[in-house]
């Protein structure tokens, strides 16, 4: 099978002031994903589970080590040819939606695909807020929406670019759990229909056990 990420002797450190000791989060971390995997990725509160996965992500760079993402190199790369990289190829889904409050629903679904410099980025976008359910708010403002319906379009913007890759960080975190249990399906059906590779970081071990591998982060390194 083909991997759509590695990581090698990953380090992360941060500093919190100066003059201060580095706090080292990550330490020498090892981690091979094959296309079309599902992988939950859980730990402790502050045990560096976002972090890493703003790293796999590109979203961040490491201290040392590398990293590979659908083939390419990260830690060689400026910010603006990782975002390049990740355009097409990436999709995400916050806990905290990230939606722009100045864009109704569909722009906001619509943007990935637009900076893709995908033609049919309005088509993908409306096709995207159907399949969550959305069709009938696409002109609606997030502060207009329930939580649910922005995670909804959150996950929509995800589905629009139809990614390789797709990034969960505690995507039910804000919701109820019926709402909860409706996102999960969505993120799982993206993953069994369009082949697309799924790597969430949650504390919901129900979640967790959906997927096919579980791994555990602890002192820097993962376990499992």
């Amino acid at each position: 099978m083909t991997s759509a990420i590695e990581a090698k002797g990953l380090v992360k450190r941060v500093t919190s002031g100066e003059g201060a000791e580095p706090l080292t989060i990550l330490s020498g971390l090892e981690l091979q994903i094959q296309a079309g995997e599902s992988v939950a990725i859980v730990g402790s509160s502050g045990s560096g589970k976002t972090t890493l996965l703003s790293l796999l992500a590109g979203l961040d760079t490491p201290s040392a080590g590398s990293i590979r993402l659908d083939g390419e190199t990260l830690e060689d790369k400026s910010e603006d040819a990782r975002a390049a990289l990740r355009a097409g190829r990436v999709g995400f889904v916050f806990q905290s939606f990230q939606l722009l409050a100045g864009f109704t629903a569909l722009e906001n679904v619509m943007l990935p695909a637009e900076l893709a410099g995908r033609r049919d980025a309005r088509e993908r976008a409306v096709a995207a807020l159907e399949s969550v359910g959305l069709g009938a708010r696409l002109s609606h403002y997030p502060q207009q929406l329930s939580g649910g319906e922005q995670q909804r379009v959150a996950l929509a913007r995800a589905f629009a670019a139809e990614p390789k890759i797709l990034f969960a960080d505690e995507p039910t975190g804000n919701l109820d759990t019926a709402t909860g249990a409706r996102i999960i399906d969505l993120l799982f059906a993206l993953n069994r229909e369009r082949g697309a590779t799924l790597v969430l970081v949650t504390h919901d071990a129900q979640l967790a056990a959906r997927c096919g591998r579980t791994l555990r982060l602890r002192e820097g390194r993962l376990d499992g």
